[in-house]
């Protein structure tokens, strides 16, 4: 197998630590992005070269703050100027909002959108230049499974990913002529940081005039990582590999991929099957068909 040259946000911690760390096990080029890799992250960035390194493998770790448009073209700019190259850009990096969607500000919002959507359009505009001149390409975008279907009091966070699931399928069609995938993978409820690192709704005067409704959101983070099987947890892991078999796969990729929990199915992926041919139809109908 030839390596790849892989770009991967928001690697610090989660399926993008362990994504990144999978990649370089199986020989690709990997680049993992973050922010504050000299002061918070410093000792996360030494512990993946030092991982990377035990097992005789290469990876770089670059700073990249993707709600930054400067802070994204330097970083993209670096990789291609050392390794001539993009095959793969993961889009992982992301926040999640829990709380009364109400509560959320009109600023609270654009944050959450400045890092899960808009980061991720910043950093796709940014490979596809190169990808467009060398012929081909990957993008893998980190949805979820409430990029699909909804929660009460993950409003906010669901519609970002609702967005960014629109934007990846959009790039899917329209990048097919380029020999370049846009990809989604949809994860299920497998323990992170991501509930527990909630930012907090600003509008305190909302969130009062909700009364007990109000406090459902911290029992739900309070509550994030119970509920599953202790003799047989969820392996984040499962995540990770999902996503390197796209990188590493040979022929054109599924549009969608869930990864659940083993035992767990909220029926995301029969609503992916029953959505598709409605969406290939509308497409075919207007002429369009090639670009499925």
């Amino acid at each position: 197998m030839s390596g790849k040259v892989v770009v991967v946000t928001g690697a610090s911690s989660g399926f993008g630590k362990l994504t990144v760390l999978e990649l370089a096990r199986r020989g690709h080029t990997v680049v993992a992005t973050m922010r504050d890799v000299e002061g918070r992250n410093a000792t996360v960035r030494s512990e993946l070269i030092d991982a990377a390194k035990t097992e005789g493998h290469v990876l770089q770790v670059l700073e990249m703050d993707v709600a930054d448009e400067a802070s994204v073209n330097s970083a993209i700019d670096q990789v291609v100027k050392q390794h001539g190259k993009i095959d793969a850009l993961i889009n992982n990096a992301g926040l999640m909002a829990v709380g009364v969607t109400e509560a959320y500000t009109v600023a609270d919002i654009e944050r959450q959108f400045a890092v899960n959507f808009f980061g991720t359009v910043r950093a796709d505009r940014a490979v596809l230049p190169h990808m467009r001149a060398a012929g081909g390409g990957l993008l893998v975008h980190v949805t979820s499974l409430m990029g699909r279907v909804i929660f009460p009091f993950f409003g906010v966070y669901s519609a970002s990913k609702f967005a960014l699931e629109a934007l990846a399928e959009a790039y899917r069609y329209e990048l097919k002529g380029f020999g370049i995938d846009s990809v989604i993978v949809e994860p299920g409820p497998f323990p992170s940081n991501l509930i527990s690192s909630s930012p907090e709704p600003s509008d305190h005067a909302v969130l009062a005039s909700y009364g007990e409704v109000a406090a459902i959101p911290g029992q739900i983070k309070a509550n994030a990582n119970d509920g599953h099987d202790e003799a047989n947890p969820p392996r984040p892991q499962r995540v990770a590999d999902a996503i390197v078999q796209l990188v590493e796969a040979t022929e054109r990729r599924p549009l969608r991929t869930v990864v659940m929990p083993e035992g767990m199915d909220f029926g995301v992926q029969r609503l992916n099957e029953a959505v598709s041919p409605i969406q290939n139809n509308m497409l075919t109908s207007f002429g369009m068909s090639s670009m499925l």
